[in-house]
């Protein structure tokens, strides 16, 4: 198996940061190490670029006809390698070169099926969730079971404005229908994949450093009382620069941060 095209770019104009990528996917397409016409296109964008999700698709499918089958969704920030893009307008693309028989586009609208399709039997799959979907948490298990593997991976579309997901397919899936040709909001998408695809899944998390290290001086199982022999909050509000006497900004900055142990 040859390496799958991947490219990945931030600029203010939509346009030239879906070029910047294409033209990294093509030169890498014209290289012998790497899949020249890869069918599946998995896609993720930051949400500056929600509003213009639409627009991206009909570029990209124009520009890479030969890629018949779309997925993805939208993140305050993606990450490509040792980039990470966090609030600005960035995108990222990995172009798989699979089999229209080892995959399947699935969606709201054209969900996964519960037995054997043409041969087709999903092993595992890739999903993408809006968060604000009812009985979020039974659906992915529902999603899950119609594995063979019973085991899912991907993560929640996150945005300060539209949470798109990208399903567009007409190759590795059932014709999806859709008015917005292929991007939507809510619910599930993503792709299932048969046992022939090998793969290896893991959890990953940028982050950012705001302060000097510290040393956890006190606890109480997953309660976090002090750092450095001083309050943990008081620390916590010192590194953010915030306080509690504007208690709403103080518990936006707070809720918006991950803290790394």
């Amino acid at each position: 198996m040859k390496l799958f095209p991947y490219g990945h770019a931030t600029h203010p104009e939509w346009g030239m940061a879906a070029e910047l990528v294409l033209a990294q996917l093509r030169a890498q397409m014209a290289s012998p190490d790497y899949a020249s016409q890869p069918s599946l296109g998995l896609i993720y964008i930051t949400d500056h670029l929600a509003a213009h999700a639409q627009d991206l698709l009909d570029h990209l499918s124009h520009a890479l006809p030969w890629v018949t089958d779309w997925s993805g969704t939208v993140g305050v920030g993606i990450a490509a390698n040792q980039v990470e893009y966090f609030d600005e307008p960035a995108l990222a693309i990995l172009l798989c070169d699979l089999q229209p028989h080892q995959y399947r586009l699935f969606s709201g609208v054209a969900p996964l099926s519960t037995h054997a399709v043409d041969g087709f039997v999903p092993h595992t799959a890739l999903l993408h969730a809006d968060g604000n979907t009812p009985d979020l948490t039974e659906l992915i298990t529902e999603m899950a079971q119609r594995t063979r593997s019973g085991y899912v991976f991907g993560g929640l579309s996150s945005s300060r404005g539209a949470s798109v997901q990208f399903a567009f397919g007409s190759a590795g899936s059932v014709a999806i229908p859709h008015p917005n040709r292929g991007v939507f909001e809510g619910g599930l998408s993503g792709v299932a994949f048969s046992a022939e695809v090998p793969l290896i899944s893991r959890v990953t998390q940028g982050c950012l450093p705001i302060a000097p290290e510290r040393t956890i001086t006190a606890c109480e199982q997953h309660v976090l009382l002090t750092l450095d022999d001083r309050p943990a909050l008081e620390v916590l509000l010192e590194d953010l620069q915030v306080s509690l006497s504007e208690p709403r900004t103080a518990m936006a900055k707070i809720r918006s941060t991950l803290v790394g142990l």
